[in-house]
């Protein structure tokens, strides 16, 4: 069984080709560069998903440094590379275009992206874990994509 993903309302993101968007409906991990308070970077590994609309879709436990850093500057960077090939990559540029703060909307956003990463299949463990801890969803909307998908 898997779990109903999200309808959002659409937003504007730069438009991704069949190619670019192929590659990111594959569960792969993604690379998240925020910008601390004092400038400096900071990077997280992260699940995503992509939205219909082309934006993407993450979610972390609130009070997490790099979710903290999103909710004051919205930019962030993100590379999404093919494990088997490491010169086939996605490096993106996005900006927040809406926070879900709904604690029990989050809480959803997560357990829809563990049956995503898990084989559609996650343990009953892990979704009452999501289920009790405090969430927060971020809706990125793309602005560039530097493709590097035929490197390798």
């Amino acid at each position: 069984m898997t779990a109903p993903m999200t309808r959002w309302v659409p937003s504007t993101s730069m438009p991704l080709s069949d190619a670019q968007r192929a590659f990111l409906k594959a569960p792969r991990f993604a690379s998240l560069a925020t910008v601390d308070p004092d400038g400096g970077p900071r990077q997280a590994v992260a699940w995503y998903d992509l939205l219909p609309d082309d934006r993407l879709l993450v979610n972390s436990r609130a009070g997490r440094r790099w979710p903290a850093n999103l909710q004051r500057d919205g930019r962030v960077g993100i590379s999404v590379i093919d494990v088997e090939n490491g010169e086939s990559w996605l490096g993106l540029t996005a900006r927040v275009d809406a926070v879900v703060e709904d604690v029990t909307r989050a809480r959803e956003d997560i357990c829809d992206l563990a049956y995503r990463y898990e084989d559609g299949n996650p343990s009953a463990d892990s979704l009452a874990t999501f289920r009790s801890q405090q969430r927060i969803t971020f809706l990125l909307r793309i602005e560039q994509v530097h493709d590097h998908l035929n490197e390798g």
